[in-house]
This record gives C-alpha cells, sequence and structure tokens, in this order.
C-alpha cells in the first residue's frame, strides 16, 4: 500500500459534526449520497484515550461502506497521514454551519392528497 491517500471527512450528523479519516471515498450509484471505505483511526498509546476517537471508532466498529448525503458534507480533504477524528456538538448560537433544506417528504406527511 505504497502512497494510498488518505481522506479527512467532515459531515454533520444531527446536532453534531464527525471528523474522520477513509482511504477510500467516491460517488455512490445511489442519487445523492458519498460513499466511504476504510475508516482510518490513528494509532495511540494504552495511556492516554481520546474520548472523541474511541466513541467513532465504536460508531464505525464493523462498518465495511458508510453512505453520508451529500448536503450533509462539509468538507473532504486529501491529507497527508491521518489524524485523531472527532466528534463536535454543534449548537445553534456558536454554529456557523446549518444543514440545507431537504425538499423531500416529512416523515408524518403521506404526499400530496388531490
Amino acid at each position: 500500500m505504497a502512497n494510498q491517500p488518505v481522506y479527512k471527512v467532515i459531515f454533520q450528523n444531527g446536532s453534531q459534526v464527525f471528523e474522520v479519516f477513509a482511504r477510500q471515498i467516491y460517488q455512490s450509484d445511489m442519487w445523492g449520497f458519498i460513499e466511504v471505505e476504510e475508516f482510518v483511526f490513528g494509532e495511540r498509546s494504552q495511556i492516554l484515550v481520546d474520548p472523541g476517537e474511541e466513541k467513532l471508532k465504536n460508531e464505525f466498529n464493523g462498518v465495511k461502506r458508510s453512505y453520508i448525503p451529500m448536503q450533509a458534507i462539509i468538507r473532504i480533504d486529501e491529507v497527508d497521514k491521518e489524524g485523531c477524528s472527532k466528534v463536535s456538538s454543534v449548537t445553534p448560537a456558536d454554529s456557523n454551519v446549518t444543514s440545507l433544506p431537504f425538499a423531500g417528504l416529512n416523515p408524518g406527511q403521506k404526499g400530496r392528497e388531490e
């Protein structure tokens, strides 16, 4: 695996912003989604454990591929090496991250009635 690229993917999931590292990322065959594969988590020492990275590692444990909606993607960077994955909470008062509106149906909405 000589010089395999590493991507830093930052996306919003509800009221949290996830920052993860992966080796494979591409547009999905499912319209409106980005596929992220081969998640990379930094090698950490046995003494120091980052709870944010540990939470993400547990969340993506056993995940072969993740489909992330395009409107949830904040940024994708190709980086030299993986860093520390993290989760940040977003509160409306201190946030300049806003979800784009989705023109789909609301979960309780049945559709247009005639």
